[in-house]
């Protein structure tokens, strides 16, 4: 048995916390696809009960027929439009999740997003989730689905709101593929996230500092915002073909702006009219900047919106380095 997770962010999160939920439920399970295990390769472990695959638009796009008895979309948002002919053919990607499905599949949509609910078809055995609405959602301070309260959202420990829309995804998806209320709770309680998104890398006079390089497109970095009050965001990189201006909604928190990489003149245009932008020319310089621009109460943010490849190899060896430099710059005085 298959489970199939797509959606522009979030992807990697749900598959690994649902795979973890339904292994604390006591079924076998193994995450594969847009992983460090192609799902050609996991399909050879005849010990597992069911695959969790996080499936890209790319892996979809050439896909001649995959059928997910389980199938989860998170979200639209542009990305890869250096890879995808148009934003209509990343869509329709994206939406072949749901092209041939087996019966008695359960269709996984975010009540929240336009885009994937007008994939919804009538046929479609549905559970939705969101933030505030669907089928699992977040209410009382508790994180709620159609059999009442699974847990309360102060024994989460990341309560951000994307991490909240991802908490209702993970039950939805792992209690359609078998796992117990216990094993789901179990999964979001001992979850503290993934390296390079919205990772916490230390505290300074005040100024909190977070590496959320794994934030390649707009849609990420305003998830990632919108958990703060006050940010100094660092932004930049090797673009996608995106268009960054809808970045101009997440002024305010941000109220200050490091420019860095290929993008840095893009991301300088963007954010220019709004509030003080600083370009930066190394990684180095970009932390030295948002130093002198932050203050206490502010939030230092890596969080790109862009690919590393100007800079860097990966969007992991570009956080490490941002990490590397803060503690370099302010260890022994930073705090954990």
């Amino acid at each position: 048995p298959l489970v199939g997770i797509t959606g522009t962010n979030g992807k990697t999160t749900v598959t690994m916390l649902v795979t973890d939920a339904l292994e604390r439920s006591g079924i076998r399970a193994a995450a594969a696809g847009n992983t460090e295990v192609p799902l050609v390769e996991a399909l050879g472990d005849e010990s597992l009960d069911v695959f969790v695959v996080e499936a890209s638009s790319f892996r979809l796009e050439h896909s001649g027929r995959f059928r997910p008895g389980v199938a989860t979309w998170l979200n639209f948002a542009p990305d890869h439009l250096d890879a995808h002919t148009s934003l209509a053919a990343y869509e329709a990607a994206k939406a072949s999740l749901w092209a041939d499905l087996p019966d008695g599949a359960t269709v996984i949509a975010n009540a929240e997003d336009d885009v994937v609910m007008s994939h919804v078809r009538a046929e479609h055995h549905v559970v939705t989730f969101g933030l505030l609405r669907g089928d699992w959602h977040v209410a009382d301070d508790m994180l709620t689905g159609p059999d009442g309260p699974l847990m309360a959202v102060q024994d989460l420990p990341r309560r951000q709101p994307h991490d909240l829309q991802n908490a209702a995804a993970v039950a939805a998806t792992a209690l359609a593929a078998g796992a117990t209320r216990d094993g789901v709770a179990a999964a979001l309680r001992a979850f503290s996230g993934l390296p390079h998104r919205v990772a916490a890398v230390g505290a300074w006079n005040g100024v909190e500092w977070y590496d959320d390089s794994k934030a390649t497109v707009p849609h990420a970095t305003l998830a990632a915002v919108g958990g703060f009050g006050s940010v100094v965001l660092i932004s930049g990189g090797k673009n996608k073909g995106l268009d960054l201006s809808p970045l101009t909604a997440a002024v305010p928190p941000v109220r200050a702006v490091v420019a860095i990489g290929d993008a840095a003149a893009e991301v300088r245009a963007v954010f220019g009219p709004l509030v003080a932008v600083t370009v930066a020319d190394s990684m180095e310089a970009a932390v030295a900047a948002a130093a002198d621009l932050a203050r206490p109460g502010d939030v230092v943010l890596l969080s790109p919106s862009c690919t590393s490849f100007d800079w860097y190899r990966s969007y992991g060896e570009r956080g490490n380095d941002f990490i590397r430099i803060v503690h370099e710059r302010f260890a022994p005085e930073m705090t954990p």
